[in-house]
């Protein structure tokens, strides 16, 4: 009896102090101290001073990760803009690292079944939402998009993504409009950065507090990440995408399978959400008008 009570609480022992394998991604419109649309690419005013904020609170959530499990295992991939954003020298030398926007599943590059958990860090309200700093969905080229009759901007896209892979999002921070939207999709820990007055203009609180609300709500996501569950999309995807412009729409009626819905909006039936990532992205960032 002994030897078998022995062998159990090794058993859990070991269970509870295993590697876990977090996935990452930051975007950069919803950092706590960016506050002007300036701050989010390489030629405006203060983007270095945004790529340092970018990068603290990536350490603010990889710090907490590794106090939670010192072997952890942890992919940060950059997905805003080129994708080239970090200072990721500066990031804890044990962090794997994705740059560059040459790549198929663009925001959640890198994510597949072996993760334990996903982190949005920096992400902003879909596009046309009313009053969401910088808001958007993709590029500005793209006004709307559904997934199975449900419209979703990039954290959602994301999200269902990562259900395909069967990984839960466990924390999801950026501004307060995206938090409030993101909030009614996903169950998971949130942390408003900033607070949005305008889509152009944010209201925001010193780094240091974003930081320390970011390492707090990560521990509090990784005590508790057993009870998320991965949301899912029936198959097969239909996707909805709804353009600026007709030509953008009429351009993308050459793929096999595209439903031409109105002189904006196409649909197009994917097996799996695999697939329609994927396309969606090919539609919105490689096919030009």
């Amino acid at each position: 009896m002994k030897k078998i009570i022995t062998v159990v609480f090794l058993c859990s022992f070991l269970l509870a102090n295993s590697s876990i394998k977090i996935f990452i991604s930051v975007d950069m419109e919803g950092i706590g101290g960016i506050g002007t649309a300036e701050m989010t690419h390489s030629s405006g005013k203060d983007y270095q001073l945004g790529r340092r904020l970018m990068t603290a609170e990536v350490n603010a959530v990889v710090s907490s990760i590794i106090k939670f499990n010192n072997d952890a295992e942890i992919l940060v991939n950059d997905s805003h803009g080129d994708m080239q954003n970090l200072n990721h020298q500066e990031l804890d030398p044990r962090v794997t690292y994705i740059q560059g926007n040459k790549k198929p599943f663009g925001m959640v590059q890198g994510l597949d079944e072996s993760y334990d958990a996903a982190i949005f860090i920096g992400y902003h309200a879909r596009a046309g939402t009313a009053r969401g700093f910088l808001a958007h969905t993709g590029s500005g080229s793209v006004k709307g998009l559904w997934l199975n009759g449900r419209e979703v901007g990039e954290g959602g896209l994301n999200a269902y993504f990562s259900g395909e892979m069967n990984v839960p999002v466990i924390l999801a921070a950026g501004d307060d409009v995206f938090t409030k939207q993101f909030g009614k999709l996903v169950d998971c820990e949130l942390v408003a950065t900033k607070n949005a007055v305008t889509a152009q203009v944010a209201k925001l609180k010193h780094g240091t507090i974003v930081e320390r609300e970011l390492f707090d709500a990560t521990t509090r996501a990784l005590k508790n990440r057993k009870s998320k569950k991965p949301i899912k999309l029936k198959t097969p995807v239909e996707i909805k995408l709804k353009f600026s412009t007709p030509t953008h729409a009429e351009i993308l009626q050459a793929i096999p399978g595209m439903e031409w819905i109105d002189g904006y909006t196409v649909q197009y039936k994917a097996k799996n959400m695999v697939e329609a990532y994927a396309l969606i992205r090919l539609m919105y960032k490689y096919v030009k008008p």
